[in-house]
């Protein structure tokens, strides 16, 4: 039985496209922000316990007991929360957002205090374990075009780098840090040495970065991108030349294709990518609504989801990956003009099953 209240049993085992059948064990959490949903990210510690940020300026936890979910707490920005994430003890969030603040939130005592800032919006933080001691500290990526890091009880940063373009995304496992910035710049980092760049290059993939997101080895990562497609890269460049790969997703079929016309499919945004802790197996989620799991390894696809009425902007696991949560929110693919009041903004929480995210034989291949 699953915090659900209900087997994991999937209706679809035998087959890789899902249907709406197999959303049917989800909790939803309608209303859980009042504008989009940034961020999502779970507690390092406790299975069901998870972090919400968004554009109305606010960081909001959220606490599932016998499958309902109820608001925890909840601490504000000065402006719309792009960011948020959880300490190594599961004691702390940390975000980062428009108004340039870094901020920390001491889950015991419901009390938030600014510990840093940038000269633009904050994107992306991590918590990261660095130098030969892996001291534990707070790793942020701005729109100021560095990387900043803090230890938490002093106003200055430990180090700043100079990234070479605006971060928009960022992650770390193990010794690993990868930075995306605009240009399709990519910065990887080893957290051993953490004040040097350790290597930049380009993604190859065409246009600009959304996300990336590491292996759970540290030996490499996934790049996703605003026209459906995915890159799975490794630091190795003998490795990457022997595994790596890029693959299309997120595409759907122009119904309003006309003869002679060359676009035969509707492109969507890669907005986040989620690495299975246990397994190593990947999700990707986009601006279509849809979400899929796949394994790099054999790479094809496990399972693929119908696509929703709503894009989704971010998702991620639980610490043991039996949880997926999503958000079905505005990505801002469209810019303002596609910020309609009635767009939905809805969290979702999927059991996973094996049938979803373990690896298997060789299936179904992806797309070139």
């Amino acid at each position: 039985m699953s915090f659900f209240g209900r087997s994991n049993v999937s209706s679809s085992t035998n087959s890789v496209m899902a249907t709406e059948k197999d959303l049917a064990n989800e909790i939803v959490i309608n209303n859980p922000a009042e504008d989009s949903i940034s961020d999502i990210a779970f507690s390092s510690q406790q299975d069901f316990l998870f972090s919400v940020s968004s554009w109305d300026g606010k960081v909001r936890i959220w606490d599932v007991q016998n499958g309902v979910a109820q608001g925890r707490s909840q601490y504000e920005h000065g402006g719309p929360v792009l960011c948020t994430r959880w300490s190594l003890d599961g004691t702390k969030v940390a975000s980062g957002g428009c108004d340039n603040a870094v901020k920390l939130f001491d889950v015991a005592s419901s009390q938030s205090q600014q510990i840093g800032n940038h000269d633009a919006p904050v994107k992306a933080l991590r918590f990261v374990q660095c130098g030969p001691t892996n001291t534990e500290c707070i790793v942020t990526g701005s729109w100021d075009k560095t990387i900043k890091y803090w230890d938490m009880r002093q106003p200055q940063p430990v180090s700043t780098i100079m990234m070479p373009e605006r971060v928009y995304t960022m992650d770390n496992k193990q010794q690993l840090l990868v930075v995306g910035t605009a240009e399709r710049h990519i910065a990887i980092i080893n957290l051993a040495n953490p004040t040097t760049i350790f290597k930049t290059s380009q993604s190859p993939l065409k246009w600009q970065t959304r996300v990336v997101s590491c292996y759970n080895e540290g030996d490499g990562y996934a790049i996703g991108s605003i026209e459906g497609r995915c890159a799975i890269r490794y630091v190795d460049e003998e490795v990457q030349k022997k595994s790596g790969f890029s693959f299309k997703c997120h595409r759907q079929t122009n119904p309003n294709r006309t003869a002679g016309s060359n676009s035969s499919s509707l492109v969507y945004p890669i907005n986040s990518i989620a690495f299975h802790p246990i397994y190593g197996t990947f999700v990707t989620a986009g601006g279509d609504g849809s979400f899929h799991f796949w394994d790099k390894n054999q790479r094809h696809r496990l399972r693929g989801f119908p696509a929703m009425q709503a894009s989704i902007p971010v998702c991620n696991f639980n610490r043991n990956g039996s949880v997926l949560a999503y958000a079905l929110s505005y990505d801002w693919h469209q810019g303002h003009m596609g910020n309609r009041p009635d767009y939905p903004n809805v969290i979702r929480l999927h059991p996973t099953t094996d049938e979803e995210v373990k690896e298997k034989k060789k299936k179904t291949t992806f797309g070139r």
